[in-house]
């Protein structure tokens, strides 16, 4: 690229910037931000192929719209990239997803460009909504609510409810419908066959066409608008499509399918459609990955591909033995297979994370019993309900921080009835770069108060093995098994499954001078600490590996509390009623007297960094653990707070 053409991104500081371009001069600006994403994302890992299929509807939108008064609302926010870049963060953009640099999401508190936060899938109408009802009863009638939606997030029934609010609110707002019929992995549903149909029908097309003609050749809204548009709400209902429209049924004034990539036409169409008042949709058609032939190619694979090489396209290989290690969704996706191989009733269920949660290892092997429903969490926990009265064993594997939409049916649909559904809840704990929208902080917290559930997490590869074998063996009720994102610690982990008893835990280290409680995969720096500790220091601090937060291992916190009375617990979850609470709630009703610290997660939102970043800041890396026992064992123990 010259050096003139980088000289055009670099003169916009702000969207009032763009305004003033040229037809020419926003085709380049185009692709100098389309460059720009992919020089920067290559060596700086973040979402990639969203960002690229969205920057001419990214430029468009804010050369016709006057952001940040007029309200732009990126759903999900994988698809933000060229809207920070343009808002006044390019020069802040290679700190993106970095500690303490910018969110990889819309994030309110990082600019005023950033309408509403985002990060979970399918909010945007609903928050648009309630904006341009704001709005009207404010008297702010000019102001303009844009919602930006793929169609993956649009599968998600609060999608459909705010659809469903919007058509009779009266209220002055356009959902953007990016339809790529891509989330991560291919879109699934029926409507995306009917997204297909409307994209692909050449008789609606050649109409839309000559819609689209007379509506791009006007500027302002009269009699000649309102003809072609009771036109297209006729035909659009009539037998082109061979059945109604489903947004113009929700009362939608329905525009499209148009070319998501011209961005000349789109700043066209914008203009015109901000003249006509109520609740609008733009079906805008892109591609995911646009204009980078390799993300182009494989969609699934460029998402988020970590740091590859620009010109090739190779994804940055393994460095480093630990690197070598299996990853938990590895474990988790072979050991699938081989469980519903051997038993007829395990079924496996994803709300669109197949590839990320492994299932797609299941659903190769045994395709016919292993289902992605689309990013529909609600859904994907009733229908697991639905499986499980009818005598199958649902494996529902869904992410920590997506299994929160979905916490009144883990209740009402699955705990109440006491069905035996297995929830694998992956991406536990802290995951990095993703930051607060994405972290798994609160699963022990929200389920240990469900009566009758079942919860554990494993500290290393061959515990998920057997926690997922015993899951299944009889009919138990509801399960939880946490576990983080990225590697174990084992090489040979592929070992003979085992039963394991319910509420067992197990002590792997004696000790007389302290007892150090954990649960899950940070069992494992506890322990290495409490190793170094006693060669370095004459520590001799005992360690217990809980395994089941519930039930609780009475009879080993009987032997811990008899033996001890200086404790530490350390988890990858809220401080706030997760494995400490526990710990403290059996002490107090066991009369015991000891002095309890509790490593964790403290009682805020942790922002985005690496792991190892993000361990430390909270104190419970190898180093703070370390330090923590060290502390606790000085005479000043109860100073500590």
């Amino acid at each position: 690229m010259s050096k003139k053409a980088n000289n055009l991104l670099s003169k916009i500081k702000s969207p009032s910037d763009i305004k003033d371009l040229s037809q020419d001069q926003l085709i380049e600006l185009c692709s100098e931000l389309r460059q720009f994403i992919i020089d920067t994302v290559c060596t700086n890992p973040g979402h990639f192929g969203a960002s690229l299929g969205v920057v001419e509807l990214t430029v468009a939108l804010h050369s016709v719209f006057d952001a940040p008064y007029d309200k732009l609302i990126w759903d999900v926010g994988h698809q933000a990239y060229a809207h920070k870049i343009i808002t006044g963060r390019r020069e802040k953009f290679h700190q993106n997803r970095m500690y303490q640099g910018i969110s990889g999401f819309p994030k309110m508190g990082e600019s005023i460009y950033d309408s509403f936060g985002t990060g979970h899938s399918s909010t945007s109408i609903s928050a648009a909504l309630g904006m341009a009802i704001a709005s009207k009863i404010k008297g702010e009638e000019d102001r303009h609510h844009i919602a930006v939606i793929g169609d993956g997030s649009m599968t998600a029934g609060m999608a459909f409810e705010a659809l469903n609010h919007a058509g009779v609110a009266n209220a002055n707002i356009l959902v953007v419908l990016n339809d790529n019929g891509i989330a991560i992995d291919k879109n699934v549903g029926a409507l995306k066959d009917y997204l297909t149909d409307i994209r692909t029908s050449k008789s609606y097309n050649r109409f839309k066409d000559e819609v689209w003609n007379v509506l791009g050749a006007i500027n302002s809204i009269g009699a000649n608008t309102r003809k072609i548009v009771q036109k297209l709400e006729h035909a659009v209902k009539s037998t082109v499509l061979k059945q109604s429209n489903l947004f113009e049924s929700l009362n939608f004034r329905y525009f499209g399918p148009v070319d998501g990539h011209d961005v000349q036409y789109l700043t066209k169409l914008l203009k015109d459609l901000k003249n006509i008042k109520g609740p609008k949709l733009l079906h805008v058609v892109t591609v995911k990955g646009k204009g980078y032939p390799y993300a182009e190619k494989n969609q699934t694979k460029f998402h988020a591909p970590g740091i590859f090489n620009k010109e090739t396209g190779e994804i940055e290989v393994l460095k480093s033995e630990q690197d070598k290690l299996p990853k938990y969704q590895q474990v988790f996706g072979e050991t699938m297979l081989e469980i519903a191989q051997s038993n007829p009733d395990v079924v496996g269920i994803t709300p669109a994370m197949s590839t990320g949660c492994s299932l797609n290892i299941m659903m190769a092997g045994l395709p016919e019993r292993a289902f992605d429903v689309g990013i529909a969490e609600q859904h994907a926990v009733t229908f697991s309900a639905g499986l499980a009265a009818q005598g199958l064993i649902p494996y529902c594997n869904i992410y920590s921080s997506f299994f929160q939409r979905s916490y009144d049916q883990a209740i009402h649909d699955v705990a109440l009835q006491n069905l035996h559904v297995v929830f694998c809840l992956d991406r536990a704990g802290l995951v990095g770069e993703d930051g607060a929208t994405h972290h798994g902080a609160f699963d022990l917290s929200f389920m240990r108060c469900i009566p009758g559930v079942t919860i554990a997490s494993p500290m290393n590869e061959e515990y998920l093995r057997n926690l997922m074998y015993t899951a299944q063996v009889g009919k138990q009720g509801p399960w939880v098994i946490r576990y983080p994102k990225g590697r174990g610690v084992m090489k040979d982990w592929k070992k003979e499954m085992q039963i394991l008893k319910i509420g067992k835990g197990r002590k792997l280290k004696d000790g007389d001078d302290i007892a150090v409680i954990s649960i899950g995969h940070i069992g494992n720096a506890a322990l290495e600490a409490c190793k170094k500790l006693e060669k370095e220091k004459g520590i001799n601090a005992a360690f217990y590996d809980l395994i089941f937060i519930k039930p609780l291992d009475n009879e080993m916190l009987h032997e811990i509390f008899k033996n001890h009375k200086k404790i530490i617990t350390i988890e990858d979850n809220s401080l706030c009623g997760g494995m400490g609470s526990a710990i403290l709630e059996f002490m107090s009703d066991n009369s015991y007297n000891a002095v309890i610290k509790r490593l964790g997660i403290p009682d805020k939102f942790i922002e985005q960094g690496t792991v190892e970043q993000l361990h430390a800041e909270c104190g419970y890396d190898y180093n703070g653990i370390y330090n923590a026992i060290s502390k606790v064992c000085e005479k000043n123990f109860l100073m500590i707070s």
